[in-house]
């Protein structure tokens, strides 16, 4: 790894001399004219200690060209190579939902010539574009088009964010390699923290998806997963509705069920289906999420604070930051931080109020916000929303209970706000700054209608997060309530190892709605271990 100055990456003959630099400090002595050829791997902006430095890690040839094998397509040091398969009729897996869970399983399952049939209530990704600007212009919510519902999922129009950290969880580097493989940026395969860009994402998904169809996998748009087919003691597909009366049956060897951390009415299709069938064990059990705001800047005032007012920030995307306290035993963190994007309205029904992030490509709007959430644990949670139905849905009461809270403040999706510094000395907001959030922001006390136990945590974070970033309680600040689908209140259990219901055999829980993910790269990775167990587990050794 060499390390430079703002736009000295950009100089070969410099980056040579710095690796050459680097390697004699290694013990490895050599002139520049050795080096036969340098595979880009990484790059990382370092703005700590008053200071901005660029890293950069290369792969580096001597003597000798690299095989073309090694030589990227996008800079990663590897290639992507499909190995997808014709499907076979004969095997068959339903999918209940198109996000990258869902995707990414079908196309894991198609390297093994089993046939995906994805059932996705929302439709395609060109469709679902006029019902979410109709959200602004209108002021209206489409509850199976919106940007949580819909082709690709809550992430098509809501970021693109692919940076992840859960190694654990599988190969970061294939997923980056697919999106790129259908067209993402070669960027995504060298940046620390890749970002695709709500601009670019839809026409990608668009391209699984026909990747998927190519080989002979189905996608069902606008049709709504609203039971289970039990037969024999296994789920062996799934009832689904399309369009206000036609139903429909969809029969697999297997179902996984990717529906999106949005989807309350599978939860709760899964707590009736727990309770009338005779089941023995849980299907569902309560987990913790978290709830708070979106704390919009103009993007100015973070790069200047987190690129120290230095003139060589010009040469720089816009900032991010990520922020985290513990308060009174629960942490506080900042969440999908957007630099340069905007706020979006996220609601799946018209009696909420929701709010989430989102960027372009280019990062370049004027401001930038990121969530500020307060972790909620099952005990957390009031008891009231326990007191009917099952006990596992208590926090997808209560989340529901924030968004009509929300709802009250507001007018139709324009969106209850506070400044920041009017939110800290718990007084109302006169008037606001410009600000991105396009059905529009009402004034709103949020420090006396938000949950106390939310409301004071983060007033004692953003004292932290001052002292961290100078000036980021700002009079530019501003609030706007509330953000609560960061991830799913509820957890669908499933055996550790062969990932499949033990309550419910034939049923694969799978992403972020499921409760085993965090995001677009997690969630296809969890899709891809799916679709892998369902390949071992039920289709080994049939011909």
């Amino acid at each position: 790894m060499i390390t430079v100055l703002p736009g000295e990456e950009n100089n070969p003959l410099l980056v040579r001399e710095k690796i050459c630099q680097e390697l004699s400090r290694n013990g490895i002595h050599v002139s520049g004219d050795r080096i036969s050829a340098l595979v880009f791997r990484k790059k990382s902006i370092d703005a700590r200690r008053g200071r901005i430095r660029i890293h950069l890690k290369y792969t580096v040839y001597i003597d000798g060209p690299p095989s073309p094998e090694e030589i990227p397509s996008g800079g990663d040091g590897s290639v992507f190579v499909p190995a997808w398969k014709k499907c076979d009729p004969g095997k068959k897996v339903v999918i209940v939902g198109s996000g990258p869970a869902g995707l990414f399983a079908a196309l894991r399952l198609i390297e093994d010539g089993i046939t995906p049939v994805i059932v996705e209530r929302g439709p395609p990704a060109s469709d679902r574009k006029q019902d979410i600007a109709a959200i602004s212009t209108r002021q209206t919510v489409n509850p199976d088009s919106n940007y949580c519902f819909g082709e690709g999922g809550a992430g098509t129009f809501s970021d693109g964010k692919v940076y992840s950290r859960s190694n654990k969880r599988g190969n970061i580097d294939r997923i980056l390699r697919i999106f790129h493989w259908h067209g993402a940026d070669s960027s995504i395969l060298t940046d620390a923290h890749p970002h695709i860009g709500t601009d670019r994402l839809p026409g990608i998904i668009s391209r699984i998806r026909e990747t998927i169809c190519s080989y002979g996998g189905e996608i069902h748009f606008n049709a709504r997963c609203t039971g289970l087919i039990y037969r024999n003691g296994r789920i062996a597909g799934i009832k689904a509705l399309r369009g206000p009366e036609e139903s429909a049956e969809l029969h697999g060897d297997a179902v996984i069920l990717a529906a999106g951390h949005s989807a309350r009415d599978i939860y709760e299709m899964l707590a009736d289906f727990e309770k009338g069938n005779g089941i023995s064990g849980r299907i569902l059990e309560a987990k913790a999420f978290a709830a708070g705001v979106r704390v919009e800047h103009p993007r100015a005032v973070i790069d200047r604070i987190q690129y120290h007012g230095l003139k060589e920030a010009n040469e720089l995307p816009a900032a991010e930051y990520r922020l985290s306290a513990q308060i009174d035993g629960r942490g506080v963190y900042s969440f999908c931080m957007c630099p340069g994007g905007f706020i979006i309205p996220s609601a799946t029904h018209d009696d909420e109020i929701v709010v989430n992030g989102m960027s372009s490509a280019g990062r370049n709007s004027r401001w930038s916000n990121s969530a500020i959430v307060v972790e909620i644990r099952p005990e957390d949670v009031p008891g009231e929303f326990s007191d009917h139905g099952s006990p596992a849905l208590a926090g997808i009461r209560f989340q529901h209970w924030i968004e009509h809270e929300a709802k009250k403040q507001g007018e139709g999706q324009k969106a209850p706000a506070q400044r920041l510094v009017d939110f800290m000395d718990a007084r109302a907001t006169a008037d606001f700054p410009e600000y991105s959030y396009t059905p529009g922001l009402i004034s709103s006390r949020l420090d006396l209608w938000l949950p106390k136990h939310i409301a004071s945590r983060l007033r004692e974070a953003f004292t932290d997060y001052n002292m961290k970033m100078k000036g980021f309680i700002s009079p530019e600040a501003v609030l706007v309530a509330p953000e609560t689908r960061t991830s799913s209140p509820v957890r669908i259990l499933r055996n550790s190892q062969t990932l499949e219901s033990e309550s419910l055999p034939g049923l694969y829980p799978a992403g972020e709605g499921s409760g085993y993910a965090g995001g677009i790269v997690s969630s296809a990775m969890d899709g891809e271990k799916t679709a892998g167990a369902i390949a071992l587990n039920v289709f080994s050794g049939r011909a």
